[in-house]
């Protein structure tokens, strides 16, 4: 146990962080400097260990599962944030102040996903880059895996519980509503919800 009242504090305070890391840019100077020296510390450990790049000012919760091996490479942008419980895995190209919220999961498949600047991306969604084959002469997990990649343009928001099938691009300050499923290309500007997902309006109505 902790007798340190300001070391229990800290702690709770990064329990915070880790699933609201976007407190970390409103921190008072005291606490950015403790804050800032965990995330230099797990930060480096993650490049070390997986095939990461990781950007200026960005927050990664230690909380978040990150995995890159060779040939499937994470890039992450400046001031990104990648939450608490997300499940992470390359190839994935992620742009300048995208937010990954918790418990998100992102599989590149062999395509990869590529999330452009300014794309919010609300709790459990889940982006998958690949598909099975469904032919009844085999089951299912012997089937051919395919991969097109999945495109997410600038300043998207998917809101939560959202799931996005392999191939699809999303054109950019497209909006998609909770609980939908992507199954086609949306277009720039576009709103869309439900399961699968259809237009409703754009947003330049």
């Amino acid at each position: 146990m902790m007798n340190d009242p300001l070391l229990k504090y800290r702690e709770q305070h990064k329990h915070r962080l880790n699933y609201m890391p976007w407190l970390y840019w409103s921190l008072k100077p005291k606490q950015r400097e403790w804050a800032e020296a965990w995330q230099a510390e797990y930060q480096a450990y993650l490049m070390e260990m997986e095939t990461v790049e990781i950007g200026q000012n960005c927050f990664i919760s230690p909380l978040a599962h990150i995995f890159a091996e060779p040939g499937r490479k994470i890039m992450i942008g400046d001031n990104t944030f990648i939450a608490a419980d997300c499940t992470l895995h390359g190839p994935l190209d992620i742009g300048n102040e995208v937010a990954i919220n918790h418990h998100c999961i992102l599989d590149g498949g062999r395509a990869g996903i590529q999330l452009h600047d300014q794309v919010r991306i609300a709790a459990y969604s889940h982006l998958y880059a690949f598909d099975h084959g469904m032919a009844l002469d085999r089951p299912i997990y012997q089937q051919p895996v395919t991969s097109k990649g999945i495109e997410i343009g600038q300043d998207v928001w998917l809101g939560a519980h959202v799931g996005v099938k392999d191939g699809v691009k999303i054109g950019s300050h497209a909006v998609v509503g909770m609980n939908s499923m992507v199954t086609k290309n949306i277009e720039d500007y576009a709103v869309v919800a439900g399961n699968p997902a259809e237009l409703i309006r754009y947003r330049t109505e």
